[in-house]
């Protein structure tokens, strides 16, 4: 079944993060293959969260680019570096393709071969050197086992096309020949006594006793085929071990995880059709063809906690959205098929959640009702922020009921785990919980921060500025704020560039302003800064 990756916004909260852990749960519950992924690392409340309920942390996703993995190639295309050429040419006839990969024993990947090399290196070469086995000699020929000593075969040709006295004369046969003969004995009572690798008895002749028990005392292999000599010389060769023609380097090489883009730039010079595609392992995974590249299965994604292509996953425009859910403003994602769009006013995306459960009937475990009312908590600030709406207290007193949690004491401790900013940096401040808004030309960067300690931020007030003017420059947004929420005073400490002062004065109705001026009962981002702010800029 394939699957489907739940995720949030990019600087991940934990409204974000339980959400997308607890959709995924419903999912698996009603049948969808469904992995939870976030788009960063998860902050100090939402590890509180997550450790106090026991879950593991989701799988960080770097991006929804189209990778090698997720195109139709072809799967387990591929042949072992022991197999002959013969062997390898028919494999690809009946896979209709005009290349595969050689791999090992541990499917390692080896070369890449192709119907021209083995015209080239095969059929219309002069080499006269065998390397095989006996097994492989045997079914290119026909053949029937009548002595077999070595399961590998190592030698060079020699047809005994001459008169025995010709051949005497002429020929100097040591132990690593192979020796193509028909009845002529004298030949055979030669080959065997000089010891050599294989005798290959032609025309359906047999080998007289005394030359069995020859062959099996001075360990040659014999082997006798109906074939007769023209035939024998000809495809014998064929019965090569594919890997002895192979080069040894093969440049153009793809790896699962290349992205689709890059194997387009990269390719598109290039006369080459067939590419191995390995693991990070280097074992093959099958051959892809560029030439039937029009199949392609983009990754199928459910997007929670937001619908702003800014703060989503790189690469979202080429994956397929088949669902969203979502507390905020309808952004700018846009699909080319109708999809399910879970969009409602309420003050956390664990509220809508909490109601699908109840919908499709789902038992919610313990677990998923902590994860959901953490998020619902940490989103509204204990239901006191002016998001908060009755399903909001509706969702929390009923999933308290299975968590049996005194919400105050912890709500206070989540919210103590999270507001430490000990040991960040004032960059890791700043994208702690950083959100980019774009409406029609107009973009702006709302970044938020909760903390019980203004102080250790406002003896940094000039750094942070500093800090925010080159971010405004280096995004080119039309303005940057920074915003400290103290919880407990219910209300906002409010930094930002300079070249937005006199919108935010005005988006606040303030009679004076500075930088890091306290704005009583100003909270939420998402109710109260990005609804103003669009309107004033």
């Amino acid at each position: 079944m394939e699957k489907v990756l739940v995720f949030g916004h990019m600087n991940p909260d934990t409204d974000s993060v339980t959400a997308s852990i607890t959709l995924a749960n419903l999912k698996r519950h009603l049948g969808v293959n469904a992995e939870e992924r976030v788009l960063g690392d998860i902050n100090k409340e939402t590890k509180f969260v997550l450790d106090y309920f026991k879950v593991k942390e989701p799988r960080y996703l770097n991006d929804t680019k189209l990778r090698i993995k997720d195109m139709d190639y072809r799967k387990n295309c591929f042949i072992n570096e022991y197999s002959s050429i013969i062997d390898t040419y028919d494999y690809m006839m009946d896979k209709n393709t005009t290349g595969v990969p050689i791999v090992d024993k541990d499917k390692k990947f080896v070369s890449l071969v192709t119907a021209k090399d083995i015209l080239n290196k095969s059929m219309f070469n002069s080499d006269t050197s065998l390397y095989t086995s006996y097994d492989n000699i045997l079914k290119t020929l026909d053949g029937e086992e009548v002595v077999r000593i070595n399961s590998t075969i190592e030698g060079n040709i020699k047809a005994a096309a001459f008169a025995h006295s010709t051949f005497e004369e002429n020929v100097t046969l040591t132990k690593d020949d192979i020796v193509i003969v028909g009845d002529r004995h004298y030949i055979i009572e030669l080959s065997l006594k000089s010891k050599i690798k294989l005798l290959i008895i032609i025309g359906d002749n047999d080998l007289k006793k005394e030359e069995i028990k020859l062959a099996k005392k001075n360990k040659v292999n014999v082997i006798k085929t109906k074939l007769n000599t023209f035939e024998t010389s000809r495809i014998i060769l064929n019965s090569n071990y594919i890997k002895k023609i192979c080069d040894k380097e093969t440049n153009y090489v793809l790896h699962e995880k290349d992205s689709y883009d890059d194997f387009m730039e990269m390719s598109k010079n290039l006369l080459i059709d067939n590419y191995p595609v390995l693991d990070k392992n280097d074992v093959c995974k099958g051959l892809l063809r560029k030439s039937e590249l029009a199949k392609s299965n983009k990754r199928k994604v459910i997007l929670v906690d937001h619908n702003e292509i800014e703060q989503s996953a790189i690469g979202l425009e080429e994956a397929e959205i088949i669902e969203i859910v979502d507390h905020h403003k309808i952004g700018r994602v846009s699909t080319k098929v109708p999809i399910n769009f879970r969009n409602m006013i309420v003050g956390s995306t664990n509220t809508i959640i909490y109601e699908m459960y109840k919908e499709n009937n789902v038992k919610i475990s313990k677990e998923m009702a902590g994860l959901m009312l953490s998020g619902i908590i940490s989103d509204t600030l204990l239901l006191k922020s002016p998001t908060t709406t009755e399903l909001d207290k509706n969702a929390v007193k009923a999933l308290n009921k299975i968590c049996k949690l005194k919400i105050e004491k912890y709500g206070l401790e989540m919210f103590k785990a999270g507001t430490s900013l000990d040991g960040m940096s004032i960059q890791d401040i700043l994208e702690l919980d950083s959100k980019t808004f774009k409406n029609n030309d107009v973009s702006f960067t709302v970044s938020q921060a909760f903390t019980l300690d203004i102080d250790g931020i406002l003896k940094d007030k000039e750094s942070y500025i500093e800090k925010i003017e080159e971010y405004k420059s280096v995004t080119n947004v039309n303005a940057y704020l920074f915003v400290v929420t103290d919880i407990i005073k219910n209300g906002s400490y409010i930094f930002y560039n300079k070249d937005s002062e006199e919108s935010i004065k005005k988006s606040f109705n303030l009679k004076k302003i500075s930088e890091g001026i306290f704005v009583k009962d100003i909270v939420s981002r998402k109710k109260q800064i990005v609804p103003v702010l669009i309107d004033t800029l």
